[in-house]
Parts: structure tokens; sequence; C-alpha cells
């Protein structure tokens, strides 16, 4: 396909998603299914035109003065991509299958426009409702904090220290340009490409077959490297998911001691199975009833609430999410929050840890929530978290960002990974 015909394809996907409400991964995937001509390359620029307008939606919108599937994929290649009206003209010349051209009113209107000029939260890309809650968290930096939320991310990886050692993995991936996480012990970073490039598909590579590897945001990494679980220890996961955090946890303790992994959500924890075959994991123990692990109250050395939220620090990654977030799906968070950390809590012994993870940077869901938590349970007291940072990651590397040093927020702007806050509990003797 020429690029005109990605270009329509990517304007047919926005549309579906802006009439039905849908997922992008699930558009996506069913315009694949009802045009099987399109090769893989083809996909990958589509997804990418479709990432880059959602993630870019306000002030692309503004600079087009239009908010239309058509004039937000024209702005991902004039202003993303590097394009010109006039490169675009002749690329979409006798090419039957290239979209309605842009009006001259709209080309004009992007000439002309300063974003500057634009509301701050559209200048940021975020719903003007969160702006308020972006200023309380990061002060005078939120705009540049929003705005990081709209670059492309990278693809991480975390080399499992049970099958390889990161360099042996660095070497199995030289050709698709991994290097080295900057913070991450056992990361990996490949590089997000540009304009119509794809990432590898690192899934189908026999390393990954055999285990060396896992696909793990360096962010989600470090909040799993925060808990410092230790040979022989026994750990709940009490929000386990797909086993990403369970994973590495139970290689950092070497396959000695216990993980528990334990979720709400059967489908969510299902994948777990496989992941934990393929990276010869052998400490680890599934849950999918609480009912379960009621005999192992106080037991625990180290329990972890990675907390259902708002993922606004996965924005970059599932922008359309942004969009469909409201003020009721925040309320409904708060609520499943607080009733999992209170579950959560009983399980860890006198003396013990308790973690609180999310992946939002609002501090509704994050600051706000263990200062309530401490409050409703005196018989837990907050760690210093960036003293943890610094015995486990030292000063010479990205820092977090954190307004008192007890707690710590993981941003694209400070740290170069997914948004994400932790804070570490301890239970008094």
């Amino acid at each position: 396909m020429r690029l005109g015909g990605r270009l329509s394809g990517a304007i047919e996907v926005l549309t579906d998603i802006e009439t039905r409400r849908r997922p992008v991964a699930d558009a996506l995937k069913d315009w694949g299914l009802s045009h099987r001509f399109a090769g893989s390359g083809d996909r990958a620029a589509i997804g990418n035109i479709v990432y880059d307008a959602l993630r870019m939606k306000l002030s692309h919108a503004y600079l087009m003065d239009d908010d239309s599937p058509n004039a937000l994929g024209h702005a991902v290649l004039l202003r993303q991509w590097g394009l010109t009206p006039e490169t675009l003209a002749a690329e979409f010349d006798g090419d039957r299958f290239a979209p309605e051209p842009l009006g001259a009113e709209k080309l004009a209107a992007f000439r002309a426009r300063n974003l500057d000029a634009a509301a701050p939260h559209v200048q940021g890309d975020i719903p003007e409702w969160i702006q308020p809650a972006f200023e309380t968290n990061f002060a005078a930096d939120w705009l540049a904090e929003a705005k990081a939320l709209a670059g492309r991310p990278t693809l991480d990886l975390r080399a499992n220290t049970l099958k390889a050692d990161r360099e042996k993995v660095l070497k199995a991936l030289e050709r698709n340009g991994a290097v080295a996480s900057a913070i991450a012990r056992q990361g990996i970073r490949i590089p997000a490409g540009e304009g119509a490039s794809r990432l590898p598909n690192v899934t189908a590579d026999l390393a990954f077959q055999k285990g060396w590897f896992e696909v793990q945001d360096e962010g989600s990494q470090i909040v799993a490297d925060l808990v410092v679980p230790r040979e022989g220890e026994q750990v709940l996961d009490f929000c386990a998911g797909g086993g990403g955090k369970t994973l590495a946890m139970a290689a950092a303790m070497h396959n000695k001691g216990q993980v528990h992994a334990y979720d709400t959500d059967r489908k969510r924890l299902a994948p777990i199975i496989e992941r934990l075959k393929r990276a010869g994991t052998r400490n680890v123990q599934v849950h999918e009833d609480l009912s379960s692990l009621a005999p192992l109250k106080d037991r625990f050395d180290r329990v972890l609430v990675d907390a259902p939220c708002t993922g606004t620090g996965t924005w970059r990654r599932r922008p359309d999410t942004k969009w469909r977030l409201t003020e009721k799906n925040l309320e409904e968070r708060l609520a499943q929050q607080r009733e999992a950390l209170a579950n959560a809590s009983v399980f860890v012994r006198p003396g013990g840890f308790l973690f609180y993870v999310t992946c939002s940077i609002l501090p509704q869901e994050n600051e706000a929530q263990v200062h309530a938590f401490c409050q409703d349970h005196p018989g837990f007291e907050i760690l210093p978290a960036t003293e943890i940072w610094s015995a486990l990651f030292g000063k010479d590397k990205p820092q977090p960002r954190s307004r008192d040093g007890k707690t710590v927020t993981l941003t694209p702007a400070t740290t170069d990974t997914d948004g994400f806050f932790f804070c570490a509990m301890a239970r008094k003797p």
C-alpha cells in the first residue's frame, strides 16, 4: 500500500474508535481482519498513525481547526512524520486509495495557528478535568509531564535471570538495536521508531520462546525491584494480573522461598500459568480464590498491592483510555484501591512490609490513599522510599519525583518510563 491507502486505513480505524467508543487494539484488529491484503508493514504504519493521532488528539485538532479523523490523520503526517502539504499532495497524486484532501481552510489554519495560544490542557493533550490533579502533583512542571505522556513509548524487556543474564539477551537481540536500560537492573530497551517504522515482534524470537526474557515496561520492573524480595521469604502479589511483577520477584529470589499470586479477575490472571512455565519459575503458587489465602493471614514477609487504577501513567501505550476516562471511573478506582489495601494488609506479618503501587500519576490514587490507609490502620507506617531507591539504584541514574522522600513517582519526563507510584509501609511488630 502507498501512504495514501495507509492514511485512509487509519482514518477508518479512528472513525470506528470515535463512533463505537472501542479500544484501539480491537479496532485495529478488526480492520486487519477485514483487509487481509494489507501486509504487516501496512498494518504497522496504520497503527502508528492511529496511536500518534490519539496521543496528541487535542493539539492536532486545535492546529487543524478540526477534530475529524481525516484532520487528525493528516496532522500526524504533517506534525510528527515530517511531511509538508506539498510532499503529501505529490505522494497522493494518482493514488485512488488516498483520502479526501484537506481543504484550503484547514491547511491555512495549520500554517497560521500557534499552539502556545491554546488552552493549557490542549497543549498538554489531557482532558481538561484532569489538569488540576496534574498541577497538584507536578506544580510548575505539570505541562512538561503531560506532554511527555503524549510521546511514543519504547519496547522494554526484562532479562529472566533464571535462564539467561542480561548480556546474553542483549547479544541475542543485538540486531534489533537492544541496549541496557538506564535504571532497571535487568532491563533491556529497544528504542521507539519514527514515522511508519515498526518495533520488532520479539515474542516470535527463539530467545523469548526459551524463556530468556519477558516483555515488561522498565517502570514496572523498577517497582518490582523496590519490593526487594529476598531468598527464602514468603511474598504475596495481591493484584497479580498477568504476572509480570510476580515473575520478576520470583527471579530475584532465585526460585527460593514462595511467591503467591492472587487476583480477583481470573481472566487477567490466566496468562500467568504459561508465563511461569516458559520462565522456569518453580516458587510461585497461583490463587484464584481469596479463601485459599485465608490460612496465611499474618504470615507474609512482603505483600505487594499493585492496585487497580486509572492507568494514567500508561497513556503513551494506551492513549485511547485517556479520552474515555471519567470522574466516575476515578471514583470507582479509588474505592477498589481502598478495598484492596485493606484486604491485603491482613496478610502482612508483624514486622513485615506492605507495598502499594499504581500505574497512575494522579495524587488521589497515590499519596492520598496511603496516608488515609495509615491513618485508618495505625499499625502501619510509611518508610522513606527515596532511601530504598538510592540503596538499590544509586544516585547517578535518573531520579523519580518525590515531594517528601516517603513515596516516589516515576514518569516519562523524569525516569523515561511509564508512570508509576510506589510506597513502602512497615507493619509494627
